[in-house]
């Protein structure tokens, strides 16, 4: 049975792997986060990424920021 860790580590590289591929920094998210109304600091984003703790809202604010219209999941 996979772990609650394993699950928000698998949701944090979800994300991690979808801003490499669209070739985002941190620092851009924020930015871009910032575009659609969330006010976030790159700190935060950073330390939500790297634990793994973030909402499923958090998870859809990015990718709309990040203008990811699919995911891949394996």
């Amino acid at each position: 049975m996979i772990e609650k860790t394993d699950w928000e580590m698998k949701a944090a590289n979800l994300l991690k792997a979808e801003l490499k591929r669209k070739g985002v920094t941190y620092a851009q998210l924020v930015e871009r986060l910032a575009a659609i109304g969330i006010d976030e600091k790159e700190v935060n984003v950073r330390n939500k990424l790297s634990r793994g703790k973030f909402t499923a809202a958090f998870l859809l604010q990015c990718l709309e920021a990040i203008g990811s219209s699919s995911l891949r999941l394996d």
